[in-house]
């Protein structure tokens, strides 16, 4: 870890701070919420002694990167752009994508709008979302889980903050890690948001009390409304994709899931993944990995056996 170097760039009018390791082929890694570019530390390790030069950024609105006040500046047009800017200020033509939960959305968007620049993407966790020209996407998920799924509850700013700041960072950080439940996060108005947040909880056997340490310094100082606008600005991206509406996702893909993984229990994303939509929306989908017995924050539940699918996917091309 000693030997990650940590800098920071500016890109696409915004200070980020980028960690790096290794030489060769490049590897970018997108982390979801709520994480930082430390959730790919096992995996950077692994690829960099592999001969390949890992890249991690904290992503807008995380850790030491810049954090716009407005939800409008985190479309997903603002993230990939970031993302390009920074293949730009590294000066790399292509890279190989690897990406998790919100990454993952970024991913799937940044390979629709600039497939140039990834030679093979390796996905976690959230699968493809083909554009409902009809049906925002909070609008999608109200229909299909009502008003009290939390992505709907945390579309308002305010009470998410609240919840978040309700319980010591730490405590917060080690509830959302140990989550784990084979259905989606329904949470009724008069329960509260805090419910998620002050859920009594351990420490995962897959993280160290100085793991927890670090994500928790770094939300201790920027708070959480960086990732939650990433949820706001939803609506907003599927208004601005309209021209994407029907693409086909252009680049190999390898995607990861599991078992446990709250999204994998989504009404109809089994069905999706399994049963030939997912492959008609990817049509350079080679293979699909459910891990068993593993819930959402797979890269750091099970890292060397993600780093191992990872390796083996890239290592192809």
């Amino acid at each position: 870890m000693d030997k990650i170097v940590h800098r920071n760039l500016s890109v696409n009018g915004i200070h980020m701070h980028v960690a790096e390791i290794g030489e060769g082929p490049a590897v970018l890694f997108l982390h979801g919420f709520p994480e930082l570019w430390y959730s790919w530390r096992h995996q950077m390790l692994y690829l960099s002694s592999r001969g390949y030069r890992t890249i991690a950024p904290d992503l807008r609105g995380y850790g030491d990167t810049d954090a716009p006040p407005s939800a409008a500046s985190y479309t997903g047009f603002h993230i990939v752009g970031d993302l390009v800017a920074l293949l730009d200020a590294l000066e790399l033509e292509q890279v190989f994508l690897v990406a998790h939960d919100w990454g993952a959305l970024i991913a799937w968007w940044f390979c629709l709008f600039r497939p140039d620049r990834i030679k093979a993407l390796v996905n976690t966790s959230v699968q493809f979302h083909p554009r409902n020209p009809s049906v925002s996407f909070i609008q999608g998920y109200r229909s299909l889980l009502g008003d009290d799924f939390y992505m709907c509850r945390f579309q308002e700013p305010g009470e998410a903050e609240e919840a978040l700041a309700s319980a010591e960072t730490p405590h917060v950080m080690k509830s959302l890690f140990s989550f784990r439940g084979g259905k989606p996060i329904i949470v009724p108005k008069d329960v509260g948001l805090k419910a998620l947040f002050l859920a009594p909880s351990t420490l995962p056997s897959w993280l160290t009390e100085e793991d927890i340490n670090y994500y928790a310094t770094k939300f201790e100082k920027t708070g959480f409304t960086g990732g939650l606008n990433y949820y706001r600005a939803f609506d907003l991206t599927w208004e601005l994709t309209a021209p994407w509406t029907g693409l086909t996702v252009p680049v190999p893909v390898k995607f990861i899931i599991g078992e446990l993984d709250i999204t994998y229990h989504v009404p109809g994303v089994k069905d999706y993944i399994h049963n030939g939509g997912f492959k008609k929306d990817v049509p350079y989908l080679e293979e699909v990995v459910v891990m068993e017995g593993v819930s959402h924050f797979l890269n750091q539940e099970k890292p060397e056996e993600v780093s191992e699918h990872i390796y083996d996917f890239i290592k192809k091309f």
